[in-house]
C-alpha cells in the first residue's frame, strides 16, 4: 500500500470512531426559543415588529397620494394585485413626519401599509429578552419592550395600531379589526 492510501484508510477510521462515539455522547441543548423581528427605525428612536405581524417588506414602492386622506396617510399602493392604503408610522406613534419613506410593510392581519424611513434587519430575539411594560406612547400602541445586547428597542403591537386605523376610517375601506 502507498502512504496515499495508508492515509485514506487512517482518515476514514478517524471518521468512523468520531461518528460512533457521537451516539454515546449527551444532546446538545437546543437554542432558546425565540420571535423573529424586524428592526426599524422611527425618528432616532429603534423599534421592533413581530415578523408574524407583517406579511411582506417592501424598498421603494410608489405611493399614490389622496386628496384629503388624515395626515397619517400617505395614500394607496398597489400589493400583490390589491390596492391598499398606506400610512406613515412615524405619524401614528407621534414622532413628526420626515417626508420621504423608503420602506413598506404590509400588515397580515389586514389589508394595510405601514411606511417608515429605516429598516436595521431581521432580529432573533430570546423570549427572554422581551419584557411587558407599556410605555406611554400616542394610541398605546408600543406593550413591550426588547433587551438587546447594546439597546433597547419597543415592539410595536401592530394589531393596536390597525385598531385605531378601524375606528377613524370609514367602513367601506375594508379594515378588519385584529382581536
Amino acid at each position: 500500500m502507498s502512504g496515499d492510501e495508508l492515509g485514506l484508510l487512517s482518515r476514514a477510521a478517524s471518521l468512523r470512531e468520531a461518528f460512533d462515539r457521537s451516539f454515546s455522547e449527551p444532546l446538545q441543548s437546543e437554542a432558546a426559543p425565540a420571535e423573529e423581528m424586524l428592526g426599524i427605525r422611527l425618528d432616532t428612536e429603534a423599534y421592533a415588529l413581530r415578523l408574524s405581524e407583517i406579511s411582506g417588506l417592501f424598498a421603494d414602492r410608489k405611493v399614490v397620494p389622496l386628496p384629503g386622506t388624515a395626515t397619517a396617510q400617505l395614500g394607496i399602493a398597489g400589493f400583490r394585485s390589491e390596492i391598499v392604503p398606506v400610512y406613515d408610522l412615524q405619524v401614528l406613534l407621534g414622532h413628526p413626519s420626515i417626508g420621504s419613506t423608503r420602506w413598506l410593510v404590509l400588515a397580515a392581519a389586514a389589508p394595510v401599509a405601514f411606511a417608515f424611513a429605516a429598516q436595521e434587519g431581521r432580529l432573533s430575539v430570546p423570549l427572554d429578552a422581551i419584557v411587558d411594560q407599556s410605555d406611554g406612547l400616542p394610541g398605546g400602541y408600543v406593550h413591550q419592550f426588547v433587551r438587546m445586547p447594546d439597546s433597547v428597542r419597543r415592539v410595536i403591537d401592530l394589531s393596536s395600531v390597525l385598531n385605531a386605523i378601524r375606528r377613524e376610517v370609514p367602513a367601506n375601506l375594508n379594515v378588519r379589526s385584529v382581536e
